[in-house]
């Protein structure tokens, strides 16, 4: 049996995604410990897994909340530096407080999201293997692939070209302080010097979330990275008897739609966007189910609910729902996309922050949806693309090869072989050959 530590973003959905990649192998007999900021503990569902809190002087407890508002909602230029700072914060209390407590808990291994440099910064410092995992889009970079952040669809020509690496130059000045914290990091550590996400990966094995089929052309990702689907198991949601569900979708129609709607669980708070969502709906005579993670309170519940026919809940089991849908609108966060695609549910993508811009894109490159600007779209727009998700049928059509790619591309029991072979654990060339 070994020990792994989990090193992620203080965020719900990397740790919920990554806890699926954790129950699979303590289902294996290995033990998984995630080590973070003293209030993230909340994210750590499963009695299984465990958890052991660092850095409780500069991130104490009950700190999280005000981090997770800016990251919510940057509001300004200035609000999105502060949430810079955040990352960088959080990157150099890791450097500082990992390797004791990696020694302290005896771990034999480290998953390391590659979001969060440190993870992957003090495991090689320690002489201890680790994997890199992509919740969200590869930041693995390669000329004339926009970056996850940006809007911009692939193109294959000079110009698009010179797009993304004055695009790419604007966010590395953008992140100085983040880069500043990894290169502090790396040089206390004893390490060569980088500065950047992508410059902290595995050389063991990375894995991805995402299929090729979805991605931007890719040329240069090392042999060692893996798409394996999504982890994501819809862990967190209720889980409702088939009566229950049964309640909670609408009773099914052939004259009237059925359309999803979620923001995710960090973004969910926007009841302006979602009221828009509502009356787009309602002008198509859609039924309408929301989700929304806990972002709105009661009035705004009962205020959307008195739109059309809209169905509002905190949480719902998104893959069932996404399963009857005939469209779902959505911020294009990685999970919600991947489980569309694997239901064949075209998309109407509503980036919002972070890499949802360039999963939108990447949505629309690839045909199975379309996106607007969760900011300046009118009712008449969103009105107008869903009709479009709901009439034509090469969205769906297109999602097809992608949702092939889906199902044979293995998922969390996939990259667990992929782990534990490349560690030496318990090796399964036949799986892992098996899908490339």
């Amino acid at each position: 049996m070994a020990h792994f530590a989990v090193v992620a973003p203080a965020l719900y959905s990397h740790f919920n995604t990554l806890s699926v990649l954790a129950r699979e192998l303590v289902a294996r007999g290995h033990r998984v410990t995630f080590v973070h900021r003293p209030d993230a503990i909340d994210y750590v569902k499963d009695a299984r897994i465990g958890f052991h809190a660092v850095g409780s002087d500069t991130h104490p407890a009950g700190s999280l909340p005000a981090m997770l508002a800016r990251v919510a909602n940057p509001g300004s230029p200035l609000g999105l530096y502060r949430v810079i700072l955040d990352m960088a914060a959080s990157t150099t209390m890791l450097c500082r407080e990992l390797p004791a407590a990696l020694r302290g808990l005896q771990v034999d291994y480290l998953l390391a999201d590659q979001m969060e440099a440190a993870g992957g910064l003090v495991a090689e410092s320690l002489g201890m293997p680790f994997i890199s995992v992509a919740c969200a889009l590869p930041v693995n970079r390669e000329p004339g692939i926009p970056l996850p952040v940006m809007p911009f669809v692939y193109e294959d020509n000079e110009r698009a070209y010179k797009i993304v690496e004055g695009s790419t130059l604007v966010y590395d000045w953008m992140m100085g302080p983040h880069e500043r914290a990894i290169s502090m990091g790396a040089e206390r550590l004893g390490l060569s010097p980088r500065g950047k996400l992508h410059e902290c990966l595995s050389p063991l094995a990375q894995v991805g979330q995402i299929v090729p089929g979805f991605d931007f052309p890719r040329r240069q990702l090392p042999p060692h990275f893996h798409h394996v689907g999504p982890l994501h198991s819809g862990a967190g949601a209720p889980d409702l008897s088939p009566a229950e569900l049964a309640a909670l979708l609408p009773p099914m129609s052939s004259m009237r739609p059925f359309v999803y709607a979620s923001l995710g669980t960090l973004v969910s708070q926007r009841f302006g966007l979602f009221k828009r969502i509502a009356q787009a709906c309602k002008r198509q005579g859609a039924q309408l189910l929301v989700a929304h993670c806990g972002g709105l309170d009661a009035a705004q519940v009962r205020a959307l609910e008195a739109i059309g026919d809209t169905r509002v809940h905190a949480f719902v089991p998104q893959l069932a729902v996404l399963a009857r849908a005939d469209a779902v609108i959505s911020h294009a966060g990685a999970n919600t996309v991947m489980e569309a695609i694997a239901t064949r549910t075209p998309i109407l993508a509503l980036p919002i922050a972070f890499d949802h811009p360039g999963a939108a894109a990447r949505v629309e490159y690839a045909g199975v949806g379309l996106r607007a600007s969760p900011r300046f779209a009118s009712v008449n727009e969103l009105s107008r693309k869903l009709r479009r998700l709901l009439d034509e049928p090469h969205f769906k059509q297109r999602m097809a090869p992608l949702a092939d790619q889906i199902r044979q591309a293995g998922g969390a029991p996939r990259a667990a072989d992929i782990i534990e072979t490349a560690l030496g654990l318990q090796p399964a060339p036949q799986r892992i050959a098996s899908h490339g």
